[in-house]
C-alpha cells in the first residue's frame, strides 16, 4: 500500500528492508542498514504522541544519536514537554508545524468495516487496492 500511495512522485521512495530482515525489527537496526547503505542522514517522521513513547524503544539512547527525527503534532493530543525527559527535549526543535488533519489508520480501517468509503482519506490505489482484497471488513 505504501507503494502504491506514492508511486509516480519523485519526492518519496519505498524500502522493504524491514520485511526483509528475520525476526524482530527495531528502528535502531534500520537506521544502521541504511546507513550501511550509504545513506549520510536519516530522518524518521513520528507523531507527537509518540514522543513520550521513545524511551521505550529498542536502544533508544542510541537511536536519537543516530536519527533525526521529525515530530508531527497529533489532533487532540497536545504534547507536554513539561512531562518530557530531558533527554528526548532535543525533539522540541524538531517539530513541524502544519495545518493538521485528523487522518488515521484506525480511522480508516473502521470506515471501512463500516462500508464508508475512504475516498480523500487514502490515495485512490490504496483505496482500490483496500476494497479488491477486501481488507479490513
Amino acid at each position: 500500500m505504501c507503494r502504491l500511495a506514492v508511486e509516480g512522485d519523485p519526492l518519496f521512495e519505498t524500502n522493504d528492508i524491514e520485511l526483509q530482515r528475520p525476526g524482530l525489527s527495531f528502528t535502531i537496526d534500520t537506521t544502521r542498514e541504511l546507513k550501511q547503505r550509504g545513506w549520510t542522514n536519516v530522518s524518521w517522521l513520528i507523531g507527537a504522541d509518540t514522543v513520550p513513547k521513545l524511551p521505550t524503544w529498542h536502544e533508544s539512547v542510541a537511536l536519537l544519536a543516530e536519527v533525526q527525527f521529525i515530530v508531527m503534532d497529533r489532533p487532540g493530543s497536545p504534547l507536554d514537554w513539561s512531562l518530557i525527559p530531558q533527554s528526548l527535549q532535543v525533539l522540541r526543535s524538531q517539530v513541524v508545524i502544519i495545518p493538521l488533519i485528523e487522518i488515521s489508520a484506525s480511522e480508516i480501517r473502521s470506515r471501512v468495516k463500516d462500508g464508508r468509503s475512504v475516498r480523500y482519506l487514502t490515495p485512490d490505489p490504496v483505496a482500490n487496492y483496500i476494497a479488491n482484497l477486501g481488507l479490513y471488513r
